[in-house]
């Protein structure tokens, strides 16, 4: 059998056709080991061509991988940073687009690859001598050249992989060996040719069809080794319709029997060559055709084994099935610990081209125990933004289900993953997605999702996962089975994708056409699939702006866009009534609304807003984020998924501590007071009705730039936050989404924002109880008029006092950052334990007596100049008092029993401190 091919590309081209692959570079000699020097040669037309009649001078970027390396894009022995000029580097110009460079005296060598370490490839990326111009291979990808072992080899070079050809096509084989030998080229056993030298080349064509395996041995002294190569010649196509009840991909007939179906309109012919036929593309493994459609049914499978597999389409392209529930990838698998994915199955290393299949006859189904759950109210809905990779270190599935008591004590009723469906490579946000029937392996097992999403149902959280159906990556099937590498695009008969983009603005891998009837039925699929087989409770799709084919940025009013998604998501619905369907659309008002109206959810993104709120800038309404209710946008349905912050956007908690206002020792970037600004943001950000989401780690005040390292790179993950003052904010979000679940008043649809300003009020009324917040969003006090509805006794609720209101016109001053809700009905106390601020006392500077105080308190010394500050236990201020010089008593009998911390401030001076009990 083939054994490997002798380039590999990282990218689409090493999956389609790895015979074009391997002109991009050749090598001298053509079998380069660790122990030898090689002369590589580098065709800059070739590839990404984008040094192509360049005439600057050309550097190689290089370095290896070993046995060491992770995945392809581990390299390690990097000889120079990016960018940098060496004499070592510098690639001699052979002809216009011909370069080669000499690595020596040894690959080891010249890599300062340590004795004990393994060298796999070599890896390259071409640049001009300023950066500006890249050669890179198809697709954008790194570049590898094998590296042989240091013992006698051979190897086919031409063809690079299993052949089916026609009767009397010339087929074309060159092998080579890395000493000098004696080759033989045999057909089915039968010498053919035979030679003395480095290497062996012969033509062979067929008269009729058939199945051939091509041989090559050779001897150097007392050493032998061999290769082969299978080849198959095509006799007439069978034709059947495709038996009835069978669908596109896997379809588990019995527990030895599996029947396969590829869709493959304007395609001539189809094998599948597995673990189960040894990888070879013979007569057993062609598929039956039926229009646009190839069939094959496999029998005497064992139960329960998996099997790798891959699609052979027109002779030339090897794919993996586009259903394949489980993939297995030769560039990234090794990256996936033991522990993250036990027991996965090993990549088919010499068999197969790309990325391939599994199938697994036999399929235990799982045990789901969630009949009973029933998902939370859309407008209920207040939802947890997850990327696993930057949630959890271990990032699988079984250690996020040991945090769920986390994410339910916060009081989250949902749970929205980041795409969980494989994408390419093992670390990314999911965007670039690839297979959309596979969980991603980097996360776990299938399995233990399906065991992930029971155990949020068994405690009332839905799932709702991140879905990108507006476009795919090069690594999809369906891209690759109509790839044009000479446009890299896909060509114009596929079914699914456009050519180009219809958006010139907002455009990310290949654009599916949303108007095909294909791309409608695979949309289809795909949400059926994780509805039934992971009982997923929702589905958050990205870029549905992007859901048309009018041309332009996507921004305006797109009467086909809302038909297009209105018919996708009314056929979610015949599946489950109750599925969410959010959409981040970001698109016209008036369309948003329209697709309110027909059940479905939008993003609401307030970032900014909300943003500019808690730092304390409110110019030119900047930090009026009345956008979050539905009603101000003119809906009638609340349907609009409000945040403060999302995977996308810039975390609140990094711009109050780096760019926070400021007023004398007020300051909103100091970490405590950027703390208590979270707490205000979130008061004005859960109250209001409708559904609301949360970026992950925003309730314990993350404060790390999404840009950190860059924009999509693993953040740090900071479980060590949840204590202290940044559990405080976890206990006051809670006891506000508590607040928010439990109450029908935040439920109404009779309530008003009013935030364009510093001072900013929410009201909200309904039969079962008023509800008024009030806050300061300055950096100065100021007196917020709560607009109550009505004289009589209001209720705080973090407080837990009461104020009975007798002026509707009465104003109440707040301290900078401090808010207050007032309800009409009396609620619990929500118990915060965690403080804000944790003071100690100065007795040399400040002291009080009687402690505890029964009522009035003796003050020494009073300054000219002084303020009082009474602060709860749980870091609220409650009452603030001018200080008259030599005031040496203070009347604080209208506190409840209790823990007080008060605060002497004097101009020029430093705060001083001084715990007291109310008895």
């Amino acid at each position: 059998m083939k054994r490997s091919l002798r380039v590999l590309l990282v990218g689409l081209l090493a999956l389609v056709s790895s015979g074009l692959a391997a002109q991009i570079i050749t090598t001298d000699p053509a079998l380069p080991t660790s122990g030898q020097a090689v002369t590589i040669y580098y065709d800059a037309t070739l590839g990404t061509g984008g040094l192509k009649d360049y005439t600057g001078d050309v550097y190689a970027h290089t370095g290896v991988l070993t046995n060491l390396s992770s995945d392809n894009s581990d390299w390690r022995y990097v000889l120079t940073s990016w960018g940098t000029n060496t004499a070592e580097t510098k690639m001699t110009r052979e002809s216009a687009n011909l370069y080669s460079l000499v690595i020596g005296p040894s690959i080891r060598q010249y890599y300062g690859v340590a004795a004990g370490e393994t060298i796999t490839h070599l890896a390259f990326v071409f640049r001009s001598s300023d950066s500006s111009k890249e050669g890179k291979g198809d697709g954008g990808s790194d570049i590898f050249v094998e590296v042989f072992k240091d013992e006698y080899t051979i190897s086919i070079l031409t063809p690079g992989h299993s052949v089916v050809a026609d009767p009397e096509e010339s087929i074309v084989f060159e092998a080579a060996a890395n000493s000098t030998s004696v080759l033989s080229l045999f057909d089915n056993g039968v010498l053919v040719k035979s030679g003395t030298g480095l290497s062996l080349n012969h033509s062979f064509s067929y008269s009729s069809s058939g199945d051939h395996w091509i041989k090559v041995s050779g001897t150097s002294g007392n050493d032998m080794a061999s290769d082969s190569v299978f080849v198959h010649i095509l006799g007439v196509q069978a034709e059947a319709p495709v038996p009835e009840g069978l669908k596109d991909g896997i379809n588990n007939v019995d527990d030895q029997t599996v029947q396969l179906v590829l869709y493959a309109p304007g395609k001539v012919h189809a094998f599948v060559v597995g673990d189960f036929n040894d990888w070879t593309p013979g007569s057993e493994a062609r598929m039956t055709k039926d229009g646009e459609r190839f069939w094959i049914t496999l029998n005497m499978l064992e139960l329960g084994k998996e099997y790798a597999y891959q699609y052979l389409v027109d002779g030339s392209m090897f794919i993996a099935d586009p259903y394949s529930e489980k993939v297995l990838d030769p560039s990234h698998d090794k990256g996936i610990s033991e522990a993250t994915y036990p027991g996965l199955k090993s990549y088919p290393t010499g068999l197969a081209n790309g990325i391939v299949g599994v199938l697994q006859p036999g399929q235990t189904a799982f045990p789901w125990e969630d009949s009973a759950f029933q998902p939370p109210e859309s407008e209920d809905l207040v939802i947890y933004e997850l990327l696993l990779r930057d949630f959890i270190a271990a990032h699988d599935w079984k250690t996020l289900s040991d945090t769920l008591d986390y994410i339910s004590n916060l009081g989250i009723n949902a749970i929205e993953l980041m795409p969980v469906n494989e994408f390419e490579g093992n670390e990314s946000w999911g965007y670039n997605p690839s297979f959309y029937f596979a969980a991603d392996k980097y996360y776990g097992p299938a399995v233990d999702l399906k065991a992930f999403i029971d155990a949020c149902h068994s405690r009332g959280l839905a799932v709702i996962i991140d879905m990108v159906l507006n476009h795919s990556y090069g690594q999809s099937p369906l891209v690759q089975l109509y790839y044009d590498n000479s446009s890299k695009k896909v060509t114009a008969d596929n079914p699914w994708y456009n050519v180009d983009s219809p958006n010139p603005v907002f455009s990310w891998g290949y654009d599916f056409n949303h108007e095909s009837q294909a791309t409608k039925d695979f949309v289809d699929r795909v949400n059926r699939y994780w509805l039934e087989e992971f009982h997923v409770d929702g589905f958050r799709f990205d870029f549905t702006k992007g859901f048309t084919n009018t041309p332009g940025d996507g921004s305006g009013y797109d009467a086909p866009r809302i038909a297009i998604l209105r018919r996708m998501a009314n056929e979610i619905w015949t599946i489950n009534e109750n599925t969410y369907v959010i959409l981040e659309h970001l698109a016209a008002n008036q369309e948003e609304y329209e697709l309110s109206l027909n059940g479905m959810m939008l993003w609401g993104n307030q970032n900014y807003n909300y943003g500019e709120a808690a730092m304390g800038y409110h110019d030119l309404d900047k930090s009026d984020f009345s956008g979050i209710s539905y009603l101000e946008r003119g809906w009638i349905v609340p349907a609009l998924v409000g945040y403060m912050e999302s995977h996308d956007e810039e975390r609140l908690m990094y711009k109050n501590k780096t760019y926070g206002n400021s007023s004398g020792e007020y300051d909103i970037q100091d970490h405590v007071t950027a703390l208590g600004r979270m707490e205000l943001a979130g008061a004005f950000f859960f109250s209001v009705p409708g559904p609301k989401m949360i970026w992950q780690f925003g309730e314990l005040g993350y404060d790390y730039s999404i840009d950190y390292d860059c924009r999509v790179c693993s953040k740090p993950i900071r479980w060590d936050y949840n204590t202290g003052k940044r559990r405080r904010l976890y206990q006051v979000w809670s006891a506000l989404i508590g607040l928010k679940t439990s109450e029908a008043a935040f439920r109404s649809d009779d309530f008003t924002l009013t935030v364009s300003d510093e001072s900013k009020r929410i009201e909200i009324n309904h039969p079962d109880m008023d509800v008024r917040i009030i806050g300061n969003f300055d950096v100065v006090q100021q007196s917020v008029d709560p607009s109550f509805s009505a004289t009589g006794w209001w209720y705080s609720y973090f407080e837990g006092d009461s104020l009975q209101v007798t002026d509707l016109n009465g104003t109440i001053a707040l301290e900078p950052g401090q808010f207050q809700i007032f309800t009409t009905k009396k609620l619990s106390k929500p118990e915060i334990t965690a403080r804000l601020l944790e003071y100690e006392a100065n007795p040399a500077s400040f002291q009080v007596y009687p402690n505890p105080f029964p009522g009035w308190l003796q003050i020494e010394p009073v300054p000219e100049n002084s303020r009082l500050t009474v602060i709860q236990s749980s870091g609220q201020v409650i009452d603030e008092m001018e200080l008259q010089e030599n005031q040496d008593q203070v009347d604080l009998s209208t506190l409840p029993p209790g823990l007080y911390f008060l605060i002497r401030r004097t101009r020029n001076v430093a705060p001083v401190y001084v715990k007291v009990i109310r008895e």
